[in-house]
């Protein structure tokens, strides 16, 4: 059994304090990865909070995880001591029914394992990546390309794949145009994707403060929805609209902007329901969809388009002691784009 260094939290108004975790010993197919690097994702503060939910605390969160693999379990085929990997959102599934069998195991049937906050297949709560080990079995466990950091890996593994997913799924490339709600840490991981798979790119923010940033990443055009002139301007407009944020935002507006057949997808998680008319989708045979992470296979696919088109996300890297520093500048939009742990400060 490993004891790794961690940061904690014991409650939805507490801080983060530094606290040691038992990995597991490692079963046949499991590996022992050192983590070099844990990204900080909005879903890591809803969940310290408690907003979607009760908790078990103490939680240590983090599902953005780069590092290197350091032991593996005697029937481990896929990796060996030294190799560069990541592990994302889940750690387990039943794989065994059918949504598993189709490789989307985070939409398994019987509810994946995540990597935080969940309870594993041994029965004991998981712990996540605001630490420096964890123990995985190779079946969840990715691969990073030689040429991308390992700082800038990490949050690929949740960024990155929540924003390629819906853009592979609903075909972004050329002759699309696309539009992202939003250039946050997801935001601005869409833009770079969707531009590397040759679609037409829009960038729908609240004002134009971030425009420079936006069409440095790829887009090709950025405007500003507080001005009621965008939605009459660009009404029917998009193929494909990925929603990234986690605020209520007015369904109907954003649905007008769709052309026909188009879809808008929701990736962003708000704390509250959204409603929206009907008729809104009817009119042009619109959609309104959401999306998760992918899968093991996709997420790989993920770590491999970004190495071949040289992408990364734009990072922060900070201490394990500026985590609740760091959750109060994203909760500001204080941030360009991603805070990234750099774990050996634990």
């Amino acid at each position: 059994m490993t004891t790794a260094k961690a940061r904690a939290v014991d409650g939805p108004d507490k801080s983060f304090r530094a606290a040691e975790i038992k990995r597991r010993d490692l079963d046949l197919t499991d590996i022992l990865i050192e983590i070099k690097y844990a990204g900080i994702c909005h879903s890591d503060i809803h969940t310290a909070h408690g907003e979607w939910g009760p908790v078990n605390y103490p939680l240590v969160p983090g599902h953005e995880i780069a590092g290197i693999v350091t032991e593996v379990g005697p029937e481990v085929t896929k990796y060996k001591v030294g190799d560069r990997v990541g592990v994302g959102c889940m750690v387990d599934s039943c794989g065994e029914c059918e949504n598993c069998v189709r490789g989307e195991e985070q939409y398994c049937l019987k509810g994946n394992i995540p990597t935080y906050a969940g309870v594993d297949k041994y029965g004991e709560p998981t712990q996540g990546g605001y630490s420096t080990h964890i123990v995985v079995t190779e079946d969840f466990v990715v691969k990073i390309p030689d040429n991308i950091e390992l700082d800038a890996a990490a949050p690929l593994l949740c960024a990155g794949i929540t924003t390629y997913s819906p853009l592979n799924r609903w075909g972004a490339g050329p002759g699309k145009k696309v539009a992202v709600v939003g250039l946050g840490g997801l935001g601005h991981m869409a833009v770079k994707i969707a531009h590397a798979m040759g679609a037409d790119v829009t960038v729908l923010s609240q004002t134009l403060s971030k425009k420079e940033d936006g069409l440095q990443f790829g887009a090709n055009n950025y405007y500003a929805t507080s001005d009621p002139a965008t939605f009459e301007k660009l009404a029917g407009s998009f193929d494909l609209i990925i929603n990234t944020v986690s605020a209520s935002i007015n369904l109907d507006a954003y649905i007008s902007l769709l052309s026909l057949d188009g879809t808008l997808v929701n990736v962003g998680a708000p704390g509250e329901p959204l409603s929206l008319n009907v008729m809104s989708l009817i009119g042009h045979r619109r959609s309104f969809a959401g999306s998760m992470i992918g899968g093991i296979r996709e997420t790989q696919e993920m770590l491999d388009f970004c190495a071949k088109h040289d992408i990364a996300p734009n990072i922060e890297i900070i201490s394990a002691d500026e985590i609740d520093e760091a959750y109060k500048r994203v909760l500001a939009s204080d941030v360009k784009y991603r805070f990234v742990i750099d774990t050996s400060t634990m």
